[in-house]
């Protein structure tokens, strides 16, 4: 049995499987409360008090809606295409997870880290469309079917200025690789990419801040978040893409959209504010154990996501939503320019500057 667990084949799929596990157990766990301060920030913005029967404080009202979905029975209209159907949602839920394979909690602490990280999660958030379009189209209804269409329009839309403002990033720390990304900002907050990656780069720090602005914003509409949820618009499209669904595949879009969403919050840690990094110097923590240690960066990563999610939280409770002509027009008439314009000033200061 020794012998078994020594092979290093052995050993390392069992490491990367409990890896695996780890994740998404986490994530899940994450949904679960984050869902909950979702509804908590949306009711406090509106003056009244959201969840607050099931449990203390209400903490346990996201597990009694996962056990009503999962008890409910499976409807599947008759002119629907079952296989298809029932597809979608699978789809869209592996392609929400496998994009937590490259990123980094800590120092070590990441599932698979590629030299190409980024191109990986850009092809895999790429995918995620077709499990929107499958489901709209499978349900043989004209409102599922045009909130599909409108998703995949968007999602593609959007995907382009998100490609160009990380070239901007890729360009500051010179690798893919986003474990890399994190450690080029160690030390103090102005090395975060977000000020220009360091004192040498301080010029860059208007292009970097409006660079993650528009990262930001264009975030929500990847994700289908209001003000940019026009998919799901109930005031034409009923709930979209997802109106046939209900029970555990409805459950499972909205895991996979809300994985989205905090993966989308994890990025915007990682590429601009530093990753794990707190913002000064972590010396201190060489004579911690290293468990310990990675597991006060991991902390202090997660707290960054609560941040990001509490600002999506916050643009679902407070802008009205955008209509769709508005939609289309501020990402290829304004993000695409200005993300262009910003690889351009962000490429020649590299080349040019004196930090080149």
């Amino acid at each position: 049995m020794q012998a078994f667990f020594a092979n290093p084949a052995v050993s390392w799929t069992l490491l990367t499987t409990g890896g695996i596990l780890l994740v998404v157990i986490w994530v899940l766990l994450s949904l679960a409360f984050l869902l909950l301060a979702d509804r908590k920030i949306w009711a406090g913005v509106q003056m009244r008090k959201g969840p607050n029967v099931v449990g203390p404080f209400g903490l346990l009202q996201s597990f009694a809606d996962f056990f009503k979905f999962v008890l409910k029975e499976i409807v599947i209209p008759a002119g629907a295409d079952k296989v298809v159907f029932i597809l979608a949602p699978l789809i869209s839920l592996i392609l929400a997870f496998v994009g937590w394979a490259v990123v980094p909690f800590a120092p070590g602490w990441v599932v698979s880290n590629l030299n190409v990280g980024i191109l990986y999660l850009l092809a895999m958030s790429s995918l995620g469309v077709y499990g929107i379009i499958m489901g709209g189209w499978a349900s043989n209804s004209k409102y599922p079917f045009l909130g599909a269409l409108r998703s995949a329009a968007q999602m593609v839309s959007y995907e382009v200025s998100i490609g160009l403002i990380i070239i901007t990033v890729i360009l500051l720390a010179g690798s893919m690789n986003l474990s890399t990304i994190v450690e080029k900002q160690t030390g103090w907050i102005w090395n975060w990419n977000v000020f220009g990656g360091g004192l040498n780069n301080l010029v860059l720090l208007p292009v970097m801040v409006v660079a993650m602005g528009m990262f930001y914003i264009s975030a929500l509409a990847e994700t289908n978040r209001p003000p940019f949820d026009l998919p799901e618009a109930e005031s034409e499209l009923v709930a979209g893409y997802q109106v046939e669904y209900s029970s555990t595949p409805y459950l499972l879009f909205m895991v996979a959209e809300y994985s989205n969403i905090v993966l989308m919050c994890a990025m915007i840690s990682v590429l601009f504010f530093g990753g794990w990094n707190p913002g000064f110097p972590t010396d201190f923590l060489n004579s911690w154990h290293p468990f310990a240690a990675n597991f006060f960066l991991a902390l202090v990563f997660y707290a960054k996501i609560c941040f990001w999610f509490f600002m999506f939280a916050m643009a679902k409770a407070i802008v009205p939503r955008y209509r769709y002509d508005q939609l289309m027009r501020l990402g290829w008439k304004v993000f695409l320019p200005t993300s262009l314009a910003l690889v351009a000033a962000v490429a020649a200061w590299r080349v040019f500057g004196p930090a080149a």
